[in-house]
Order: C-alpha cells, then structure tokens, then sequence
C-alpha cells in the first residue's frame, strides 16, 4: 500500500488514489483540477485552508488502509 505523506505532491496523491480528492475537497480546495494546486504539497494546501498537514495526512492513510481490506 502507497503512504500518503505530507511532502508529496497534491497530483501525485490523486495517482495513489482519487478518491482521495474527497479530503482534499472536504477542507476547502475546491480547485484540485487546477494545475497550479495540483503542484502544490499536502503541507502546504493544509495550511493555506488552515487544516493540520497531520491529521489530513492521517485521514488518508486510514482511508487508504481500510480501502485496501475492503478490496
């Protein structure tokens, strides 16, 4: 199973998994087709929307593990 981490790209996440766009979505970045916030590192989209890079990150991760058992 990939990790998520908070230094990686916002375009290479949606890679790992598209669903993933829903949290990205749920803090507030509506622009994720966009290609300058697709650049942008899950660090700094969190803090620019004010949301923890570490608990965004948590969530996917949980997200994507319990994908991964339901698979």
């Amino acid at each position: 199973m990939a990790a998520i981490t908070k230094d990686m790209i916002i375009g290479d996440v949606l890679k790992v998994d598209i669903n993933l766009a829903r949290f990205l979505m749920e803090m507030g970045m509506h622009c994720i087709g966009c290609p300058a916030s697709r650049g942008e590192t899950v660090e700094d989209a969190a803090k620019v929307h004010g949301v923890d890079p570490d608990e965004l990150v948590e969530k996917m991760n949980n997200y994507l593990e319990a994908a991964q058992y339901e698979a």
